[in-house]
């Protein structure tokens, strides 16, 4: 069985990791192709989408919430809990670069949806930096619950180990 969510990083080093799975150990590469990704969704479903409809709008929004998300489990789940402090606001603040990056490209050649009418070059700014603050809070909030499940699944876990290993001293001493 494969260990996710190791305490210590020696533990997965024994076993050559799968393609994917290199892939996530990479911050850079996981963060950026998010960002592109979730700015080119964004942009899609702003100006292909019915936005008139709360269902529609809800749906799309948790899929993009998705995504950040697990793309920030996938990376993560590689490194110990105590590694998280710094990975979890780096992802965030590379993610939200390539969001931004992705969204000049997109002012360039006139895609780039603010609102119900196109983005402008002035408009970049205020939306880097909405973008920047929305990630980090998420990735983080999203970051210190994932870590808090950790905690309690291993803390369950090592409890019903200590069980198990009384009950065999104990059939052992009988």
């Amino acid at each position: 069985m494969k260990h996710y969510f190791p305490k210590h990083t020696v533990q997965w080093h024994f076993e050559e990791p799968t393609v994917m799975r290199k892939f996530s150990l990479s911050l850079g590469e996981m963060a950026v192709l998010t960002g592109i990704v979730l700015r080119l969704y964004r942009a899609l479903v702003i100006t292909h989408g019915t936005t008139s409809s709360w269902l529609w709008a809800g749906g799309t929004f948790a899929l993009g919430l998705l995504l950040l998300c697990a793309m920030a489990t996938m990376h993560l789940a590689n490194f110990p809990l105590n590694r998280w402090v710094w990975r979890a606001p780096a992802f965030a603040a590379v993610e939200a670069a390539a969001e931004s990056g992705t969204a000049l490209v997109l002012i360039w050649f006139g895609r780039e949806p603010s609102g119900s009418t196109r983005a402008e070059w002035s408009d970049w700014l205020p939306m880097a930096g909405g973008t920047l603050w929305t990630r980090e809070l998420t990735v983080c909030a999203w970051a210190l619950f994932l870590a808090g499940v950790v905690w309690v699944v291993r803390r369950t876990i090592l409890r019903e180990q200590k069980v198990e290993e009384e009950v065999v001293e104990d059939a052992a001493q009988a």
